[in-house]
């Protein structure tokens, strides 16, 4: 998911995606270990996009605090 569009998300959405990204993370890590995940690809691209949601959250909380 591009910067772009989360960050014209409010916070609670991303929050929301946020805990969709942990959840499909574990998943995907569960499938890793019993050998069954095919695209290992979509474990560095779910762990970046979770890195993206949490800095976009921190810029708009400390936005918020500024104002």
């Amino acid at each position: 998911m591009r910067a772009s569009e989360l960050r014209e998300m409010s916070l609670e959405e991303l929050e929301a995606k946020l805990k969709e990204f942990s959840e499909a993370l574990f998943n995907l890590k569960f499938q890793h270990s019993t050998g069954q995940l095919d695209n290992t690809a979509q474990l560095r691209k779910t762990r970046r996009d979770i890195a993206r949601v949490k800095t976009i959250i921190n810029e708009k909380r400390s936005m918020a605090e500024a104002s």
